[in-house]
């Protein structure tokens, strides 16, 4: 097979998707890797160090995706790149898609005809997401320090160091969603000494969380006055919340913000989906912000895009073991026998298979078991 790994054009964004070590598994087992030129070098790797384990470098984009059969990416295909979904009917692209909030991708992949595999709709039997877990860690540590960043008046809020100092409380964060985002902010809010306070549905995940930081942070029971009563007094609000494939609910509304402190940061890592405060629009890292009602509003679609060294190793690691499997026993085959993996298919020859995909877009949607028969 033939693997393809185009440069990411999408706005400051700077991951690639394989690294070397990736493409050296990919050519033992016989593939082809053809990646452009320059895709790595935004996350520090060299078209040398692919070329010294067995990739092609080709310099047009249009000739990975005229060539690939499977062609892996990082972030979702932006405007610019719809064209080219369509150069091969029979190709099968792997990536972060996040299809719930972009009605124009969807209907690019419908009309492509292709194969579309999403990594953040991978699901493992206990309902973790293997393929997103990478990156909602690497986004949920960053949260807390953007946070602390934007507090400052040079960032635009109100001046408060989050720390704290001896003698003048600390910034108080508060953390929507105590999944895996939510939890890894939790782990560096926490370390910067500030006043914590981590919502969310599920009290066993509360109990785990409480459980872990040894009273170190408090948790709260989400629901509507939970979270009104405590993102009023708060310094940082961060958005971590995840519903599987579709829309994030929309937990902070504009009516809320308005009686937060003036200066105060909500922090939204929910954004791919559609985010889960009202006026959530997607920023990128050349201009991160905007202002509602007097608070920062932090809302960069592809947060781990600012750390691509870390954040490509971290998901390569993690989507290397499903790239393999695609490209060794197609992905037909791969799918009927990696549940998981079957989770992660969004779209296949014009129809959306994926639920919440065609639910959110009132589109039509058929299963994957029956279009595979």
């Amino acid at each position: 097979m033939i693997i393809g790994v185009p440069s990411e054009i999408k706005t400051d964004e700077w991951r690639v998707a394989l690294t070397p070590a990736g493409v050296r598994e990919l050519t033992s087992a016989g593939h082809d890797v053809l990646v452009e030129r320059g895709a790595g070098m935004g996350s520090a790797i060299a078209d040398a160090e692919f070329v010294r384990t067995g990739a092609k470098i080709v310099d047009d984009a249009d000739e990975v995706w005229g060539a690939a059969d499977l062609v892996c990416k990082v972030k979702e295909p932006v405007p610019d790149e719809f064209h080219r979904l369509g150069a091969r009917g029979d190709q099968t692209l792997f990536t972060y898609l996040h299809l719930a909030a972009s009605r124009g991708c969807t209907e690019a992949l419908v009309a492509a005809g292709n194969v579309a595999i999403a990594y953040e709709t991978v699901r493992l039997e206990d309902n973790t997401l293997p393929l997103l877990a990478p990156m909602s860690e690497v986004a949920g540590r960053m949260a807390p320090l953007m946070g602390a960043h934007h507090l400052m008046r040079p960032g635009g809020g109100r001046g408060v160091l989050v720390s704290g100092v001896p003698g003048v409380r600390c910034g108080r964060v508060v953390i929507l969603g105590a999944g895996v985002a939510g939890f890894a902010a939790a782990t560096i809010a926490v370390g910067l000494h500030s006043e914590v306070f981590v919502l969310d549905r599920n009290l066993d995940r509360l109990r785990e969380v409480d459980h872990h930081f040894r009273g170190a942070l408090e948790t709260i029971a989400s629901s509507e006055h939970a979270i009104e009563e405590v993102c009023i007094e708060a310094d940082v609000v961060i958005g971590a919340v995840l519903v599987v494939g579709a829309r994030a609910p929309h937990l902070v509304s504009d009516a809320l913000v308005e009686k937060m402190r003036e200066g105060s940061v909500l922090v939204d890592i929910s954004v791919d989906q559609g985010g889960c405060f009202e006026s959530t629009r997607p920023t990128t890292h050349s201009n991160p912000t905007f202002e509602v009602h007097g608070s920062v509003f932090y809302c960069v679609a592809n947060m781990p895009g600012a750390v691509p060294h870390t954040s490509t190793y971290a998901l390569a690691n993690a989507t290397l073991p499903y790239v393999i499997d695609i490209a060794n026993r197609g992905w037909r085959r791969a799918v009927r026998s990696d549940s998981a993996l079957s989770e992660g298919v969004n779209v296949v020859g014009g129809t959306i298979v994926y639920r919440p995909v065609a639910e959110a877009h009132g589109l039509p949607f058929t299963s994957l078991d029956e279009l595979l028969g």
